[in-house]
């Protein structure tokens, strides 16, 4: 996906909705029509319902909320609609065959790419911008899904996408210090096309804290395994420990001991745990256990948002009220500053990609693995929900906060203050942690 698309522009808009379409058809082609369904899991939908699902929303919002059009399917609503059909009935549902969802995609994508930009409104530049996104978000859920079913790595036509490697220890660094101060928690209604959950920018104090530089490697996460954090009970809540004890978990869900060494499975092959990357596929119990017993903690959105984006004053003492659009300042992400878009076919080492530093120094907090922190996802002061009312709502309250992105997510989401949530038992997002310093009392 090209960075940087104008959105204030349509032409844009629909070079995106081209491209991640083709993304999109990508990550399904080689699968046949007995993966396309898949198991019947809590986790996952089946792939042939969720590439319709995709379609359906953009016919639903851009053609037929926003133009008026007729619906192209007569039982579309009932079978793709995500707020409508459950999500256990979905492997049930009579879904269309797999040349016939892909031949609806088409269509869908025809008409909504049709006109000139001069005849579009803004409520069509809207919605087409939320279906854009809607997409790029499905596209990173293909990907793990196709780990957690066991199905190969995702095969791309464009040469630029994986095998990239990157030099680096995979060092942690120490800890980067973030000055006190206020902070503008949220996005502006200068900053173009943002979700509801972000809005609005509201004023936050900030106490000085100390976050890790890095993301918590696989090195650090297997100490914390290897000494028994598994089985020793005061590490975890108490909710984390019921989840623990009812899953017999002892390790991260994709770890397996071999012959006295650590492998892992990465989508359908096992390859050795490297130390240097970051630890993936660990919950918000796993990541809140980890922290106990390493004697820290995990930031609060506000916090990681402030270490990812806030600027310093001069001296370093404060905080000078200003936020930086990306990590290291206004350009749009590239490979050199960020790990996004597929195109290292995986995680990187945690101290790679020095460019792409905030100013008080962490790496990565865009891209290679979405972070946990410490908070609830709940509405900003004065919250409204869009247009697209399941977005957001429904799940406050019971979902964490994760900030910052994947290998797998579209530079047109990840921003610093993009807020991703999920239950605090899921283990199949390419999910990490970074951690800050415990301070002590005077």
């Amino acid at each position: 996906m090209k960075p940087g698309v104008p959105f204030e522009k349509t032409t844009g808009i629909v070079e995106a909705l081209l491209e991640i379409r083709e993304r999109t058809l990508e990550l399904v082609a080689d699968l046949d029509e007995e993966r396309m369904l898949g198991p019947r899991l809590a986790i996952v939908n089946p792939p042939l319902w969720e590439i319709g699902h995709v379609g359906w929303f953009q016919e639903y919002w851009v053609l037929r909320h926003t133009r008026g059009l007729a619906p192209l399917l007569a039982r579309g609503d009932a079978v793709y609609n995500s707020a409508v059909l459950a999500h256990d009935d979905r492997w049930d549902a009579p879904l269309l065959s797999i040349s016939e969802t892909k031949d609806y995609l088409g269509r869908v994508l025809d008409r909504v790419v049709q006109g000139s930009e001069r005849d579009r409104t803004d409520a069509e530049r809207y919605f087409l911008i939320l279906a854009l996104l809607h997409e790029c978000m499905h596209a990173e859920a293909f990907t793990y899904t196709r780990q957690t079913l066991g199905y190969a790595a995702p095969r791309f036509v464009d040469p630029a996408i994986s095998g990239q490697v990157h030099e680096a220890a995979g060092e942690s660094l120490g800890d980067a210090f973030v000055p006190g101060g206020k902070l503008l928690l949220g996005s502006t209604r200068v900053e173009g096309f943002v979700f509801d959950n972000e809005q609005w920018a509201h004023e936050v104090p900030i106490e000085p804290f100390r976050i890790a530089r890095t993301a918590t490697s696989n090195g650090e996460f297997r100490s914390f395994v290897e000494a028994g954090g598994y089985r020793t009970r005061e590490y975890w809540s108490d909710e984390g420990w019921r989840w623990r004890a009812g899953t017999s978990s002892e390790h991260p869900v994709y770890w397996l001991r071999s012959d006295g060494e650590w492998i892992r499975r990465e989508f359908d092959r096992l390859v050795p745990l490297d130390d240097r990357l970051p630890v993936l596929h660990v919950n918000w119990y796993e990541a809140d256990a980890y922290c106990r017993w390493a004697g820290r903690r995990l930031p609060t959105e506000a916090e990681w948002e402030a270490a990812a984006a806030a600027d310093v004053c001069r001296d370093g003492t404060t905080l000078d009220g200003r936020k930086r659009r990306y990590p290291w300042g206004e350009d749009p992400p590239d490979p050199r500053r960020a790990n996004l878009e597929w195109r290292a076919g995986g995680t990187l080492p945690v101290d790679a990609l020095p460019e792409g530093a905030s100013a008080v120094g962490c790496r990565q907090m865009i891209g290679n693995v979405w972070e946990w922190t410490a908070s609830d996802f709940r509405p900003y002061p004065g919250f409204e929900s869009g247009p697209y009312k399941e977005y957001s709502a429904p799940w406050f309250g019971t979902h964490k906060v994760l900030r910052g992105g994947s290998w797998a997510t579209s530079s047109l989401v990840a921003r610093p203050a993009y807020r991703n949530f999920y239950t605090p038992d899921r283990r199949d997002v390419w999910a990490g942690l970074r951690t800050c310093a415990i301070e002590e009392s005077p």
